[in-house]
């Protein structure tokens, strides 16, 4: 048995779950509305304030999947009451970053400046402070859609060992290489 498909999903006040004949979960929030399309083999059992997913057999496949679901449906609802941040630094010297609605721009030491759109579910919000590396914080009620975002935006110019330039998650840790040592 899954570990985690098994627990339950929470649901908190303000947020509506359905699930329709197709197997579509909705979940509707404050900050949003999210849908997935779930496995047929995958059923829903609701009581008050929780949602447990149960498997209809035990195929191998419908094992696989009984506890992604269960993690995809407790990250919709989360989504939808709390939302998701992720903070990114620009480590650089000449680094910058800002914004203008939802086109980001970016000079990250190349020749140019690179114009990033985002989402319309994604917020985006620059921050640039004298003696601190500018950031980027990104906001959305989507999980999968705000980590996807960053994950591009951070692939725009991943860390390099050496100096440690380039955009990084906050608080992530760049492994550090010694470089070259001179000849004597």
């Amino acid at each position: 048995m899954s570990r985690i498909g098994k627990q339950p999903v929470t649901i908190p006040a303000g947020v509506e779950v359905s699930v329709d004949k197709g197997n579509v979960v909705t979940v509707k929030g404050k900050l949003g509305t999210l849908t997935q399309h779930v496995d047929a083999n995958i059923k829903f059992e609701q009581e008050e304030g929780l949602i447990t997913l149960v498997r209809g057999d035990e195929e191998k496949d419908t094992r696989s999947k009984h506890g992604l679901y269960r993690a995809l449906i407790t990250n919709m609802v989360k989504g939808v009451s709390e939302g998701y941040k992720i903070v990114q630094e620009l480590v650089g010297v000449g680094f910058r970053a800002s914004n203008q609605g939802q086109i980001l721009d970016l000079t990250l030491g190349f020749s140019h400046h690179i114009f990033f759109k985002l989402p319309d579910e994604v917020k985006v919000e620059t921050i640039t402070e004298k003696g601190k590396n500018p950031l980027v914080v990104l906001t959305s009620h989507d999980k999968q859609l705000v980590g996807q975002v960053a994950a591009k935006i951070r692939s725009l110019r991943k860390p390099e060992p050496y100096k440690g330039k380039g955009v990084r998650y906050q608080g992530e840790e760049i492994r550090r290489k010694a470089g070259k040592t001179a000849a004597s």
